[in-house]
């Protein structure tokens, strides 16, 4: 199984197959717009600036599952990212990324690469500590934790490596490069 067998929605309802990006490099986030990681949108449209030319693509996904921080729908989320910071990278229809009503293309990310725990660094206390607060449901299990979890997608269409809320763009661009060089 890959990415390529799933189909989402851009904003003004157009179908999209993912097979679409195939023999590119990916990095998958569900963002929100009123979220304490929304700055990382400055950083998620660098990096595909600076690699889309080696086709690397971000592809974001406004969700409002996580503490309401995505009002409105796909649209507004496209005004706001391109308003706010610039964005030029595809953003689609809003989903769930977790429950009965998950997007599939969700569910199959999760499965493949399902959260591995907190560390004990700082960042990662701080965030475990919001997520039991604000939505306890999410503090358990191999769900997706909060918004702006990343899934870096092989050329392939494989899932390679699951970023967290709290890990930063700059600092996995890296392993960003390292994909782009081994294909």
């Amino acid at each position: 199984m890959s990415i390529y067998e799933y189909e989402v929605q851009t904003p003004k309802g157009q179908t999209i197959l993912l097979e679409r990006f195939k023999g590119k490099t990916l990095l998958i986030v569900n963002i929100a717009s009123k979220c304490t990681f929304t700055p990382q949108l400055e950083d998620l449209e660098k990096l595909y600036r600076k690699y889309q030319s080696q086709d690397f693509i971000v592809l974001g996904f406004p969700c409002n599952q996580f503490g309401e921080q995505q009002p409105g729908d796909g649209a507004n989320a496209v005004e706001f990212c391109k308003l706010n910071y610039g964005v030029d990278f595809p953003v689609f229809e809003k989903i769930d990324v977790n429950g009965p009503h998950a997007h599939p293309l969700f569910s199959y990310l999760n499965a493949a690469l399902p959260f591995q725990g907190f560390t004990d660094s700082a960042a990662d206390r701080l965030l475990e500590m919001m997520i039991r607060e604000k939505q306890p449901e999410y503090a358990v299990g191999n769900v997706i934790k909060w918004n702006f979890t990343k899934f870096l997608i092989g050329a392939n269409g494989q899932p390679l490596e699951r970023f967290e809320s709290n890990c930063y763009p700059m600092n996995f661009e890296q392993k960003i490069v390292d994909v782009l060089t081994s294909h």
